[in-house]
Parts: C-alpha cells; sequence; structure tokens
C-alpha cells in the first residue's frame, strides 16, 4: 500500500452513490507502481452539499478530483475555468486544481470511443442511438462527433433539466462538425424504433439499470433489438444490466461501462499527475470483465 506522508497529494471522487466504485482501486494502484506520492478517496457527496464539498476540499490544497452522477453538470458553476469541450458539453468529469483556481475537464467521451474501439467497434461514419442527457451523454455525443460519427438519435425527456442544453449541444454539433444529430422526445416510441432500425450502436447513458436497482432497463420493448444493432451501456455495475442481458438474447453484441472508466481515469490521471497511468498493468488486475 502507500505511505501516507506530510507531502501526499490528495486526490478524490465526488458522487452519490460511490461507494461501488474501482476509481480508488486503479489511481491507487497507479500511484503506487509510478512511485507517485498521492492518495485517491471517495467521498458521499450530492448535488445539494457539493458547494460545501468542493469550497473544502480547495481550501485543504486538492490536487484535483472526478465528478461521478448526480455531481457533473452541477459542478459547472462552481469551476474558475473550463476546458474548450467542458464548455461545449457543459458537464465535467476531472477537475484540476492550479494553484487555488480549479479547471474543469471532461473525459468521458474519450473514454467511451476508446472503449468502444477496444471492443471492436469502429463507430466512424455509422449512426448511433444514445438514451439519456445527463453529463455523460453529452460528453460522448460531442466526442463522437468529434471523432466522425455520423449521426445521432438523442432520446430524452423534455421535461428533463437538461433538455435545453442538450437542445444546444445538438445545435453546435450540427453548426461545427459534419455529424447530423436529432434530440427526440424518449416517450416517442415510433420514433426510437426507426432510430434503432438504422443504428449501428444503441448506447444507454443514464443511471437506469445500475446496482440496486438492477432489473430495470432503459429498453422496454425488446422488439428493437436485432442481431446486427450493438449495444452498450455506461454502467459497469453489475457487469451485465438487464438491457445488455436483454440484447444478448437477442444476438446482440455487447459491452459495458468498465473500460470507459479505464481511459476516462486515465485522462484524468494524466491531467493531475502529468504522467501517463500504466493502463495495460491496471487493465489486467482490476478490468477482468466477464460475461
Amino acid at each position: 500500500m502507500n505511505l501516507i506522508t506530510g507531502h501526499t497529494k490528495l486526490t478524490a471522487l465526488l458522487g452519490s452513490p460511490v461507494s461501488h466504485s474501482i476509481s480508488p482501486l486503479m489511481h491507487n494502484e497507479a500511484f503506487r507502481q509510478l512511485g507517485l506520492d498521492y492518495v485517491y478517496l471517495c467521498f458521499e457527496v450530492t448535488e445539494d452539499t457539493l458547494p460545501e464539498a468542493v469550497a473544502g476540499l480547495k481550501t485543504c490544497g486538492i490536487r484535483g478530483f472526478n465528478l461521478t452522477m448526480p455531481n457533473k453538470n452541477k459542478i459547472v458553476e462552481l469551476l474558475d475555468e473550463l476546458s474548450p469541450a467542458a464548455q461545449m458539453i457543459g458537464a465535467v468529469n476531472t477537475v484540476v486544481n492550479e494553484n487555488g483556481r480549479l479547471i474543469g475537464y471532461n473525459t468521458d467521451g474519450i473514454g467511451y470511443m476508446q472503449a468502444a474501439r477496444d471492443a471492436g467497434h469502429d463507430l466512424t461514419g455509422k449512426t448511433i442511438t444514445m438514451m439519456g442527457a445527463g453529463g455523460a451523454a453529452t460528453a460522448i455525443c460531442a466526442q463522437a462527433a468529434l471523432d466522425g460519427v455520423n449521426k445521432i438519435h438523442i432520446f430524452a425527456r423534455p421535461t428533463s433539466r437538461f433538455w435545453t442544453r442538450t437542445a444546444n449541444l445538438v445545435r453546435t454539433i450540427n453548426s461545427s462538425t459534419s455529424c447530423q444529430a436529432v434530440l427526440h422526445d424518449n416517450g416517442d416510441m415510433d420514433a426510437l424504433k426507426e432510430a434503432t432500425a438504422e443504428s449501428y450502436l444503441l448506447l444507454n447513458a443514464t443511471s437506469v439499470g445500475m446496482a440496486p436497482n438492477t432489473d430495470a432497463s432503459i429498453i422496454t420493448d425488446s422488439s428493437l433489438f436485432r442481431p446486427e444493432l450493438v449495444v452498450s451501456d455506461v454502467i459497469y455495475n453489475p457487469q451485465e444490466t438487464l438491457l445488455l442481458r436483454q440484447a444478448k438474447e437477442a444476438g446482440c453484441q455487447t459491452f459495458n461501462g468498465m473500460y470507459m472508466l479505464l481511459y476516462q481515469g486515465a485522462e484524468a490521471f494524466r491531467l493531475w499527475t502529468g504522467t501517463d497511468m500504466p493502463i495495460d498493468l491496471i487493465k489486467e488486475k482490476y478490468f477482468q470483465i466477464h460475461p
């Protein structure tokens, strides 16, 4: 284990729930392997308590931290500066403390696109369907558009507080990239059927199906699945969500969010330390994906 010294730099994860996270294992092992005097801890923090938590951590000189549900959007208003990608997305999953200035980044999209490649899927020129409009969803949409995805169907609730922000992102994608983005009401089953029929990939970027509520699926009509459709979930606990089980039973290829977590974490690690995470070692030790 890492020895805590008077010079140890603190990094952390803020979210709710966080007790299931494997981020502490990943980061602390990487620190140990590279001989870096850092430690990574988890803190149970909600949107209501986030302002106090961030103020306290900033006062204590934290080097940086990650955000997970439900804090990726709320954190934006608490930061001093945003990277161009984070500004475009309106969500942050990684913060770096640069001499008292908190700078927000978003590494989720980078992580997801690398995870898709790891699973054997090149999304360039493809059409995808995205379920959700939160921080992870918008990050993936932005990165997918930048990486050459041809068309993105985004399904969200019009009553969601993220609807307007997602509509703005759709306009930005359509005006500044070659990708076509379309925002749909997730209650429009006809639109969902048409979108999945023309899509290479269906992705759940919501928390539906995440532990402990593992008996839920974002897709209630299993006829939408066809063997040619790749189905993905950003959730990694459980490793196989009900959505992925449904898709696999229909003959679809599937992959979960474990490698997205690995690659977004590796980019955060680099931002905090200036050093590359030993990805192959961390993958072998903590990211064995079981069927």
